[in-house]
């Protein structure tokens, strides 16, 4: 039975680049995906793109192009990537020059379509939070729709070495190769449940090979460091067997692969995607070698009429600052630290939707009620954070903090500041057929 190997690249932007390096020189791929967008990616993008209109793509494209071309095209691997972000076209153009200047002879496509901005606006839509689009106004940043993975099939159809795309579902980065190189049907919801349960296998790379899983002495992982990328080896009829390089760190075992088979899954027999609807409720997880797992037995029904926007905007702002104390009595001079802070935004005309005051170490995480009993630290660090409707008010925060240093208690050190705008995400469904999707060569 014919098999077909893809690689997973990176599992989000800033992922390391050199496990992609290694999968393309050792792995003996037929392709190597590289999933870098999440959530609100693109609204940071697409503002990146509003400063210049250049812009918008993974700022890591270059390095990662510099680093897998040549050897992709000597060994004849196809690369598929959503780091085109906000701006596909650009960041194709981009690929292109590094392709030129390193005499390589590539097809590079670009896939455009998913971005609905102006669909949105023109209509009368309400996201998951019953929040009516047209009332975020200018705080709006970016509206992109998950399409799936019909165009980057007629790209590869049409020759394409390299494809960059936008806002396409994880999964479907994964599947289009395999629809292309099996000529599965469109509506053969089987074959393609099983596809997405391969792409979504594969879409956070190191996660299923050891990484995000080590918990030393439950669930012990050796060499981290370098930890190895993952490879799907897919059959036909869509079995794949995950395996990663030989020697490189990490491991793929029947846990990491039913940890990642889990992760982000509202519903195991209803995962809804632009191409299926998967239902992984009888798949099958079964160790069969060293670094070798055999998955199988999804399945999946009629695509959704629907497709999930992500709509970015800009929600608030929020300030922080921090400030350390050691030694004996560290804990209460912290206390008086974050009392101090308290009374004196109190006593301003500083507006906040919402603050906290947080001891790092003592109760940060879990609370104040499940960490009373702990025993009293060395040390400890203080952070106040807060949210706001403006800047300025998110400024003070960092401000108060740091006045701790001479208005505070004793032996207070390495104060920090910082004030950022947030981007927030919420969703929404428009009609598939108010999506149009392009496949754009040069």
């Amino acid at each position: 039975m014919r098999h077909i190997r893809i690689g997973a690249g990176a599992g989000y932007s800033g992922d390391r680049i050199e496990p992609a390096i290694e999968l393309a020189e050792k792995g003996a791929i037929d392709y190597l995906v590289f999933e870098c967008l999440a959530e609100r990616t693109i609204a940071i993008a697409q503002q990146t793109r509003m400063k210049d209109p250049a812009l918008g793509f993974d700022p890591l494209l270059a390095e990662r192009m510099q680093a897998v071309l040549a050897i992709c095209s000597e060994k004849k691997i196809k690369v598929i990537t959503n780091m085109g972000a906000a701006n596909p076209l650009a960041a194709a153009a981009m690929v292109r020059q590094i392709a030129q200047a390193m005499h390589l002879k590539l097809k590079v496509a670009a896939v455009t379509g998913d971005d609905v901005l102006d669909t949105l606006k023109a209509g009368d839509y309400t996201s998951d939070q019953d929040i009516a689009v047209d009332s975020l106004g200018d705080k709006l940043l970016s509206a992109n729709a998950y399409i799936g993975a019909a165009p980057l099939v007629e790209a590869l159809a049409q020759g394409a070495d390299v494809i960059i795309t936008g806002r396409v579902a994880d999964p479907a980065l994964f599947l289009a190769p395999l629809i292309h190189e099996f000529n599965w049907a469109m509506d053969d919801w089987r074959r393609l449940g099983q596809g997405t349960l391969v792409g979504h296998l594969l879409e956070c790379a190191g996660q299923v090979s050891g990484g995000y899983f080590a918990d030393p002495g439950y669930k012990d992982v050796q060499g981290l460091a370098r930890l190895g990328f993952p490879i799907g080896e897919v059959a036909e009829d869509g079995s794949v067997v995950i395996t990663k390089v030989a020697g490189s760190g990490g491991q793929v075992t029947a846990a990491t692969c039913k940890e990642q088979l889990l992760y982000e899954i509202h519903d195991p027999a209803s995962y809804l995607t632009p191409d299926v609807v998967a239902d992984f409720s009888a798949a099958t997880v079964e160790q069969i070698g060293p670094d070798r797992v055999l998955v199988r037995g999804a399945t999946g029904r009629a695509r959704p009429d629907t497709l999930k926007v992500s709509i970015g905007y800009i929600d608030s702002y929020i300030g922080e600052g921090q400030i350390s104390y050691a030694g004996p009595g560290a804990l209460a001079r912290g206390k008086l630290a974050q009392a101090i802070v308290a009374e004196r935004l109190q006593l301003s005309a500083a507006a906040f939707d919402e603050i906290r005051y947080d001891l790092l170490g003592v109760d940060a995480i879990h609370g104040a009620a499940l960490s009373a009993q702990a025993s009293e630290p060395y040390e400890v660090r203080v952070r106040v954070s807060a949210r706001s409707g403006n800047m300025r008010d998110a400024i003070r925060i960092g401000n108060e903090v740091e006045t701790l240093y001479t208005c505070g208690p004793a032996g207070g050190g390495g104060a920090t500041k910082a004030a950022k705008e947030v981007v927030a995400v919420q969703s929404c469904l428009l009609p598939r057929r108010q999506v149009t999707t392009s496949v754009h060569f040069e």
